[in-house]
């Protein structure tokens, strides 16, 4: 807030982002926001700097790291500077995924490849299924926290089976409503999957102190639809590399912050 007349310039700074500024800011807070009579003349007068240039709001991105050679300390410093919203590491074997919002996933990438070049780097940028809560779960309120399970599998080497799930998913909310509703019964905060190739990555947010396991049989309660739609999905997908014969679905581990 302005507090004295006598202040006659406002400076914008660079790379500040404001989160949760959708559902949980009320319109009535938005359209009062700003600069306060008696002081709207000094609109006039802000100066903005144009070598800053316009930076997109960060989208989720995954980024997964394939290989042996892990120094998470020295991939964690490798990240410092690049503003990833959220960011947190899950690892499986000799997969480690990053996920949160990115605006420089592309140099984020080149950034790792050279610090670690023995290893594979894939960024999951094709976003094909976005549940979120506040969009779809008219009687549930947001919950404030939330904690994330990230997972990942393969689909079907058969490019007509990949089109297909893929479509599947981008109809999903007007031809399997159901889905959503199952997730709305369980208080799934989002449910987001990301495609690379042949393999997916699935995020699933549910309340901090929650169990996804407590959660999960919430999805098919009363709503058999959601049955019919595990064993439609069951043909188009399978385990990554290492998994054994009877494993589809593995679930990575939060690398835990010091």
């Amino acid at each position: 807030m302005l507090k004295r007349k006598s202040l006659k310039i406002i400076t914008v700074q660079k790379g500040n982002i404001w989160e949760h500024n959708d559902p949980y800011v009320s319109t009535k807070i938005k359209d009062a926001a700003g600069i306060r009579a008696p002081y709207k003349d000094l609109e006039k007068e802000v100066v903005i700097d144009e070598k800053w240039g316009l930076q997109e709001m960060p989208k989720p991105y995954a980024i997964e790291l394939i290989g042996s050679d892990f120094d998470i300390e020295k991939i964690k410093s490798t990240l410092v500077g690049f503003r990833i919203v959220g960011q947190e590491l899950y690892q499986w074997k000799n997969h480690l995924v990053i996920y949160g919002k990115m605006n420089q996933p592309e140099r984020t990438k080149r950034k790792l490849a050279g610090a670690f070049p023995s290893l594979e780097i894939k960024i999951y940028e094709d976003l094909v299924y976005d549940f979120q809560n506040f969009e779809r779960c008219k009687d549930s309120k947001p919950a404030s926290d939330w904690e994330n399970i990230v997972l990942t599998a393969n689909l079907s080497a058969d490019e007509k089976l990949q089109k297909e799930y893929v479509e599947y998913h981008k109809t999903q909310f007007e031809k399997w409503p159901e889905v959503a509703r199952g997730f709305c019964n369980a208080d799934f905060q989002q449910l987001q999957v990301f495609k690379k190739d042949r393999q997916l990555i699935l995020v699933i947010s549910i309340p901090k102190g929650e169990n996804l396991d407590k959660l999960n049989p919430k999805t098919t309660q009363n709503n058999p639809r959601v049955d019919e739609w595990n064993a439609l999905m069951k043909k188009y997908q399978s385990g990554i590399e290492g998994t054994k014969p009877d494993e589809t679905w593995i679930f990575l581990n939060k690398v835990e912050t010091k």
